[in-house]
């Protein structure tokens, strides 16, 4: 039994996305599909004492109506320290903070990223290795792409050797199980409901912020808030 989940690269995504890499044997980076603007691939929330604040990636997007994200460039490298002084400024009193930052901190301050798809690679595999989720990453374009978006990612499974692909739910919209089901290939629903609350600063609780928010509050205790047990 080996279990996929196939879902574009995020910037310094929410704990669920998480939950689903650590939920399979083999993550696969979707970032072969078209950048879409004012979404998740480049942005995510803190929280702040004046409420949540997105933290953004700029990027390179115009003339570029169909680039994909695997080609969509990051745009300078002033954002890197704005992004730090942010997390500085609204995490530094939190009981974990100054252990997350010796090994948050050189990802901002001293490296640097052409593509934003390497950027996100990179946050999401460090924050992997603190968590100590070994699930196998790869990339779409390791694999074959076929025409029709279900038709894809089945094969995609298929190709990775897998036999049961894991879905965030609102795939629902548009992938056709019956593809899944005619190539053998057990399909589940990925639930997000239900997640406890922790200890958490500035006011009203609030789930749907980067992991960050996670680390900086709970350290090596983030697993009892998730899914999955370390």
């Amino acid at each position: 039994m080996k279990k996929i989940a196939i879902l574009q690269s995020n910037y310094i995504p929410w704990k669920g996305y998480f939950d689903m890499i650590a939920a399979v044997d083999e993550f696969i980076l979707y970032d072969d599909m078209q950048y879409t603007r004012r979404d998740w691939r480049n942005r995510n929330q803190i929280k702040t004492p004046q409420g949540t604040q997105w933290l953004t990636v700029p990027v390179l997007v115009k003339g570029k109506y169909h680039q994909k994200i695997r080609e969509t460039e990051v745009d300078g490298t002033d954002w890197a320290v704005a992004h730090w002084k942010a997390l500085m400024q609204n995490y530094s009193r939190a009981p974990h903070f100054t252990e997350i930052a010796s090994w948050l901190e050189p990802l901002y301050l001293e490296k640097t990223y052409s593509h934003l798809s390497c950027l996100n690679r990179c946050f999401i595999e460090a924050i992997c290795a603190y968590l100590d989720i070994k699930t196998s990453i790869t990339n779409s374009w390791d694999y074959t792409l076929l025409d029709g978006k279900t038709e894809r990612l089945a094969d995609l499974c298929m190709q990775a050797g897998g036999t049961e692909y894991i879905s965030g739910p609102a795939a629902k919209d548009y992938v056709d199980e019956k593809v899944f089901a005619d190539l053998g290939l057990k399909l589940t629903w990925f639930d997000y409901a239900g997640y406890p609350e922790y200890p958490q600063l500035w006011g009203e609780f609030m789930h749907g912020v980067t992991i960050l928010d996670l680390l900086f509050n709970c350290g090596k205790s983030a697993p009892r808030y998730m899914r999955y047990i370390a």
